[in-house]
């Protein structure tokens, strides 16, 4: 068992299922955790962060420490009409998965918690892909060699690992059981606080509570203003 002693392990946090599930999995074994969260200035992240943050007051963990903000804006990449920046045309359930996909998104997110992990003593950053993730930047041979590229450019050494790389969003969601999942937040469309109930995101998280057989305590706007109307004399 880890001590207070062993340095932490830095773990890039969304404050969605995947990512809170592996904290508080780490914390759950006795690692200690550095959380990150990187602040891109897209429409979703201002709920997100919120979620993030009320889901590490509610584990209440004397190995956690607090968790670092890092600010990379991108809406000068992506341009102001992107629908990760503009909130117009936001991938709904119908989407594929190519039509959520964020150029450079793991790269981007890496880097800066990587630097700030090897100015800090740190030597593993964790990420939380699962097996089924489609995308490039999330492989095995990707984060091998993005991971050697970085160390080489820095003269340090951050070990990037994925504990839940070959796990299920079921087998990933049954660590999850008993933890404050519904302090988490995955929408890429946030209605008033709320998840959306419409995009692509939202869907995946009702899948991931089906498929798991776990009740889905998320409030969904599209949801909560079907019930209104129908309520309204």
């Amino acid at each position: 068992m880890p001590t207070r002693t062993d340095p932490p392990i830095g773990l890039l946090a969304s404050g969605g299922l995947d990512s809170s599930i592996l904290l508080a999995h780490f914390l759950a074994g006795g690692r200690r955790v550095q959380p990150f969260y990187i602040r891109s200035g897209l429409v979703w992240q201002q709920c997100e962060l919120m979620a993030l943050r009320r889901f590490l007051r509610a584990l209440r963990s004397r190995q956690l420490a607090p968790l670092a903000v890092l600010e990379l804006p991108l809406a000068d990449v992506y341009g102001p009409d992107h629908w990760s920046v503009s909130g117009r045309h936001v991938p709904d359930a119908a989407s594929p998965d190519d039509a959520v996909y964020l150029p450079g998104r793991n790269p981007l997110l890496v880097i800066k918690a990587a630097l700030w992990c090897q100015l800090n003593g740190i030597s593993q950053l964790a990420l939380a892909p699962l097996s089924g993730n489609p995308f490039a930047d999330a492989t095995a041979d990707f984060f091998e060699q993005f991971e050697s590229a970085l160390n080489q450019a820095t003269l340090g050494h951050v070990r990037i690992v994925r504990p839940f790389s070959t796990l299920t969003k079921r087998q990933v969601m049954e660590l999850g059981r008993g933890r404050p999942l519904e302090l988490t937040f995955s929408c890429l469309n946030p209605c008033r606080g709320l998840h959306c109930g419409a995009c692509n995101k939202c869907a995946e998280r009702r899948a991931a509570f089906q498929v798991a057989e776990l009740p889905d305590p998320t409030q969904y706007a599209l949801v909560v203003e079907r019930n209104l109307f129908r309520f309204v004399p």
